[in-house]
This record gives structure tokens, sequence and C-alpha cells, in this order.
């Protein structure tokens, strides 16, 4: 996996780094079949929420982008990866949820059900 955090107007420190590091482990022990992370922290000062952050996930199969705007930057970063964990884990029951026996594997009189 690669993980690239940068920052927009504001230097990443350490303490950031490894803020996001921890929390984005929190996701990632859901999925394990990530390719490509890319978090961008940023601040403006023209709006009234102007601490944001953003990830864009890449996956196989599917690109995943979230974005949170708080006034304080861990509190965005933890709306973010809230987020963020709610859309992989329902990626990952849809990639689930389609696996059905084969026709050749069924026994003769049953018919699938919708569960």
């Amino acid at each position: 996996m690669n993980l690239k955090i940068s920052g927009h107007h504001l230097d990443v420190t350490p303490a950031l780094r490894e803020y996001v590091t921890t929390k984005l482990a929190k996701v990632l022990r859901h999925f394990e079949n990530v390719i490509d992370v890319s978090v961008l922290l940023s601040v403006d000062n023209h709006k009234e929420t102007s601490q944001r952050a953003e990830i864009s996930l890449h996956v196989k199969g599917r690109d995943i982008f979230v974005e949170s705007a708080d006034g304080d930057l861990y509190a965005a970063i933890d709306l973010l990866i809230d987020k963020l964990d709610r859309q992989v884990v329902r990626h990952k029951d849809r990639l689930h949820d389609h696996q059905h026996d084969g026709i050749k594997y069924r026994t003769l009189g049953t018919t699938p059900t919708d569960d």
C-alpha cells in the first residue's frame, strides 16, 4: 500500500502524520486490498469551516473519495475516517454479497432465495 499525506497551506507535522496513520489503520483492518491512499490536509482562511481533510482510496475495482471540513483539523480527520469506514464496509459487503452457489452445485428442486 502506498500512503501519501500532503498539506495545502499547512505543514504536515509528525504528530499529524501519526494521527492520520493510526486512524487510517482502523479503516484498513476491514479491507486488505488497498492499493493506494492519498490524504490532503488543507487550511482555508476565507471560509467558516477552514480546516479540510480529503482522502482518495484506491482499492481493487473502485476508487473511494471522501472529504470533510470542520473548525478543528483533528475533528475533520475524525469525520473523514468515520465516513471512509462506512464506505469501505459497504464496498466490502457488496463484494461478498454477490457470491452464490453455482448452478451445478445446487440440489435439484431448490431455487435461489432472496436473503
